[in-house]
């Protein structure tokens, strides 16, 4: 994917690469408390959303991550950011996470609209034939969001990640094949 461009877009949402030059546009809403509450990393300091930053370029660079900031078509604001990450082109396993919005996009069905762009984009010309979505158990809210586009739980990995408060999380990990995706339409 050519980094810098528009490269997903739907009516509602549209996706851009995460350069040096467009993640600031991300502060303010950052800046929210618990935004990433069930994730490790710090966005509310200058220093922590600059880190957390300089890391989503680094892996983007590495080929390891596509991160992508979201913006809301409807509301004409950026809104948060979504990415590709742990890319196995060879086995065509990719996870989709890293996912924060603003709180007022929330509940808007602007994730949905993301999250249908990115499955699109990765079971169609990204070649993927397995996406991966990795939940901390206690975030019942995206778990659900996940299964309403059909992945299935597979397993939970017990107190594998440590967050920044000391708390160490299960993580729920989901799968949805290839052919299983409806493109967000079950009766499809």
């Amino acid at each position: 994917m050519d980094q810098g461009k528009v490269v997903l877009q739907n009516e509602r949402a549209r996706l851009e690469a995460l350069t040096p030059v467009n993640y600031p546009c991300l502060r303010e809403i950052a800046r929210e408390p618990g935004l990433i509450r069930y994730s490790p990393g710090v966005l509310t300091t200058p220093e922590g959303f600059e880190t957390y930053f300089q890391k989503a370029l680094r892996e983007t660079q590495e080929g390891t991550s596509q991160v992508f900031l979201i913006y809301d078509r409807e509301a004409g604001q950026w809104a948060g950011t979504s990415r590709f990450m742990r890319i196995d082109a060879r086995n065509r396993v990719v996870e989709i996470g890293s996912t924060w919005i603003g709180s007022r996009f929330q509940g808007t069905g602007l994730n949905s609209a993301v999250k249908s762009l990115m499955l699109d984009a990765a079971f169609g010309p990204m070649g993927f034939e397995r996406v991966e979505f990795r939940i901390d158990e206690r975030n019942i809210r995206s778990r659900r969001a996940v299964e309403k586009l059909g992945a299935r739980l597979e397993g939970v990995l017990r107190r594998n990640v440590y967050l920044d408060d000391g708390f160490k999380r299960n993580t729920c990990v989901y799968g949805l094949l290839q052919h299983e995706w409806t493109g967000g339409n079950p009766n499809r």
